[in-house]
């Protein structure tokens, strides 16, 4: 009777904490502001773009980019290649020659390790922009996407992130992915609206150079294979007193496809969660410690129905219905600002699989090497 008096307070406290954690979020969405100013900025703004291995989709970004409601006199586009094996680089080089563009390829003996954040890093060294903005070549960004997600970058700011939603084939597994991926920028919004900055995605930030600088850019991390965006947020929120910002504007929003296979969700998702493990506030990895604990309660509950109480059973339809009315709230209230009503439909299937989802990806994430485009590498 003891033991099932504590892991019922366990499971209670897991619950609450989580149920917290989605009400700071939700609070947090309630704070953000569409704007912080009607101008653009004064400063030059540099695009970073790293790519390897983007020849079915660097054209389209190349072209939406190029097509940019914004002062062409103010900013720059730069190319990265990444050690590209396809026509990639090529499919570039062989364009007309624009003033604002720009393609390198990282030398060989350019940093070993941490493969994209090398090509971000060599691109900011070539850019002349006091403001860097960085995407992903496999992206689309609307005509006014740059102009609107710089209106909230004003002198207190350090770091704007700014929405990404995937574009749905219209098949169940990539509408799950578009309203799952809805779900962490929602959540990214929500804790950045609270002064809590977790979440973000480098398809679409912004941040001052001489911030950048300021926190050591990406020193302290290019043994890391990923971090390129999370990590120096939270840096820069830590070591200095510039504002993070995100975006609250549908006209921000940048596109790119959902994953084709399981395969490639599953790489993807375990290169993310990897950068948990380098989180530098020690109270932020207890927090995300206890909420992966909640899910892995998820599935501890009903096993120990069948094996010491049914009491267990029902402990856990208390637990799994406080998940499902809490994030469904946080979700509706974040699409609502955010994205198409119609991104909610898949709710229920995805709220079932995503626990052992998570539990997959979360305990993956911490070990072994990683797999990204084509290339294994170090975590």
């Amino acid at each position: 009777m003891m033991i099932e008096n504590i892991l019922f307070l366990i499971f209670l406290i897991l619950s609450i904490h989580y149920v917290i954690f989605l009400s700071k979020v939700y609070s947090g969405l309630s704070k953000l502001k569409n704007k912080v100013s009607e101008k653009i900025p004064d400063e030059f703004v540099s695009i970073i773009v790293p790519f390897r291995n983007e020849e079915k989709n660097i054209l389209n970004t190349y072209s939406s980019l190029t097509s940019q409601n914004y002062p062409q006199e103010k900013f720059e586009i730069i190319f990265v290649n990444d050690s590209s094996d396809d026509s990639s680089f090529q499919l570039l080089d062989n364009l007309q020659k624009k003033e604002t563009v720009f393609i390198y390829s990282v030398p060989k003996d350019y940093s070993a390790n941490a493969h994209k954040k090398r090509a971000i890093r060599f691109g900011i060294e070539k850019s002349k922009g006091e403001i860097i903005v960085t995407t992903d070549a496999d992206c689309i960004h609307k005509k006014d996407w740059l102009k609107n997600l710089l209106k909230f970058m004003n002198k207190e700011t350090g770091f704007v992130s700014g929405p990404v939603e995937f574009i749905s084939k219209g098949n169940l597994f990539s509408k799950m992915q578009r309203l799952e991926f809805a779900g962490l920028v929602i959540t990214g919004a929500g804790l950045i609206g609270s002064e809590n900055p977790i979440i973000c995605n480098a398809a679409n930030i912004a941040h001052r150079k001489k911030v950048f600088d300021e926190v050591g850019g990406f020193t302290y991390q290019m043994s890391l294979s990923s971090g390129d965006d999370e990590l120096l947020m939270q840096k820069i929120y830590r070591d200095t007193d510039y504002k993070i910002k995100f975006a609250l504007d549908k006209n921000t929003i940048v596109l790119t496809e959902a994953n084709p296979t399981l395969k490639d969700f599953y790489h993807q998702r375990k290169r993310w969660a990897s950068k948990g493990l380098f989180y530098g506030d020690h109270l932020l990895l207890l927090k995300l410690v206890l909420i992966f604990l909640f899910y892995l309660s998820l599935i501890i509950q009903p096993i120990l129905g069948f094996i010491i109480s049914t009491k267990f059973f029902f402990t856990f339809i208390i637990s799994f219905l406080f998940k499902i009315f809490a994030e469904y709230l946080v979700l509706k209230k974040g699409t609502t600002l955010l994205f198409d009503f119609n991104i909610l439909k898949p709710f229920l299937i995805t709220e079932i699989l995503q626990v052992p989802y998570i539990l997959v990806s979360g305990f993956m994430g911490m070990f072994g090497n990683l797999v990204w485009k084509d290339r294994k590498i170090k975590r």
